[in-house]
């Protein structure tokens, strides 16, 4: 004799529960997307540098280098 009762309670928790689990994949995908960006941009080395913020003296261009 199994009692499968289900109250109303249960269904707003069901829905708040996917509510937080929609939100919390969508903010994964944001930093993943973020971090293959990020990643993509390894290639060119000297363009990824630049975007750190801390001053590089290698990337600083010479003046007879042109």
């Amino acid at each position: 004799m199994a009692l499968k009762v289900e109250h109303e309670i249960h269904q707003r928790r069901l829905g708040k529960n996917m509510g937080v689990g929609l939100i919390l994949v969508g903010f994964i995908a944001i930093v993943f997307g973020l971090t293959v960006v990020k990643v993509i941009q390894l290639g060119e080395v000297e363009a990824f540098e630049r975007f750190d913020h801390v001053a590089r003296p290698q990337i600083i261009p010479e003046e007879g280098s042109n």
